[in-house]
């Protein structure tokens, strides 16, 4: 290239970074270096579904490779990854470990928006406990409680588990409730959160009366996490809580805090951005 070459060169990148500030030139040099901007629509790195390679591979990876590989994929909502959970997670059972990356994956899935991700969730933590999905095993926790047997906490966590998944869901709700009402506030706790993940309509009424009775505020504050949001109910099973929270709400005998925690609740259920006004909330319950 000659030196006139070059000037003209220089020339036209100078013009170019001085009309960068422009919004138009912004746009254009973007769209040159594929610059992904944060505000916006998702944009697709590839179709969310999983291939056949993938597909192909699980039948030559450890019982610990397919569960990550599956649980991150059913996270990131791929088609067919649930799916492929429910096929292979009875063959997990006693093989896998809820450590390093399965044990982030793991809190991931149960914090998801979806409720179909959080019942795989469910389903790899049975299989890691190496509990099977039947009236024996939620018989052997009951009894296991009764005697003091082994670690109160984790027969209260898997009883919720198996009773979501539809073992004894009666049974396990009377279980249930009894230890919500333990001397024991660790106890309590985690019989509120079984709760939460047992998920019936037979659920609210108890988390409702949990979090304005209950003499702990972090049970409290627990029992209202799973009205709002955490745990198995949903989105119609959740608006059920709402008239009661519209009369706490109102309850000159809540301290800040937990008035704070009902305003969150009615938040996290509605999607709204109401605020405090009692009138408000009512006005847009009896219009919804």
């Amino acid at each position: 290239m000659g030196k006139r070459g070059l000037i003209l060169c220089g020339t036209l990148l100078a013009l170019v970074l001085a009309s960068y500030r422009t919004g138009f030139a912004q746009v254009a040099w973007q769209q040159v270096l594929n610059f992904i901007a944060l505000e916006g629509k998702p944009v697709a790195a590839s179709p969310a579904r999983l291939s056949e390679h993938e597909i192909q591979e699980l039948d030559r990876m450890t019982p610990q490779q397919q569960a990550v590989l599956l649980l991150e994929r059913a996270t990131n909502h791929y088609d067919g990854a649930i799916e492929w959970i429910d096929k292979k997670v009875d063959s997990w059972r006693g093989s896998i470990k809820l450590d390093g990356q399965l044990n982030t994956l793991f809190t991931s899935a149960l914090n998801s928006n979806d409720l179909r991700v959080r019942a795989a969730a469910i389903e790899v933590d049975l299989a890691v406990y190496n509990v099977e999905k039947t009236a024996e095993s939620a018989n052997s926790r009951m009894q296991a409680l009764e005697s003091g047997e082994g670690d109160r906490v984790t027969h209260l966590w898997i009883l919720g588990l198996l009773g979501n998944r539809g073992i004894e869901p009666d049974r396990v709700f009377q279980v249930l409730f009894q230890y919500a009402h333990d001397p024991d506030i660790h106890i309590r706790y985690w019989a509120v959160e079984g709760l939460a993940y047992l998920g019936t309509d037979t659920t609210i009424q108890a988390l409702l009366d949990i979090f304005r009775n209950d003499s702990s505020a972090n049970i409290r504050e627990r029992a209202a996490c799973g009205l709002a949001q955490s745990g198995m109910l949903q989105q119609s099973q959740r608006m059920k809580a709402v008239p009661a929270l519209l009369t706490y709400l109102e309850d000159p005998t809540f301290d800040a805090a937990s008035h704070q925690w009902v305003i969150q609740a009615l938040q996290d259920i509605s999607g709204q951005g109401i605020g405090d006004d009692p009138g408000a909330w009512r006005r847009w319950y009896a219009g919804r």
